[in-house]
């Protein structure tokens, strides 16, 4: 079904999915690193706070 939703999209929209898709793939990795080695106490809670705007903003496009 997203190949449908994907299909059905314009190229801005493609673009932005392809970025966001990225960028979570980015934020995630760098979570991973956060988390095995905290050197920054807030930094945890700041990747988080920005890995889930961005789950949140890929699936408000996937649903427009």
């Amino acid at each position: 079904m997203l190949h449908v939703e994907v299909m059905l999209m314009d190229k801005k929209e493609k673009k932005r999915l392809e970025v966001l898709q990225q960028k979570i793939a980015k934020l995630q990795q760098l979570l991973a690193g956060a988390k095995k080695q905290p050197d920054d106490p807030a930094e945890v809670p700041r990747l988080e706070k920005e890995l889930a705007a961005a789950h949140a903003e890929l699936a408000a496009l996937k649903k427009s």
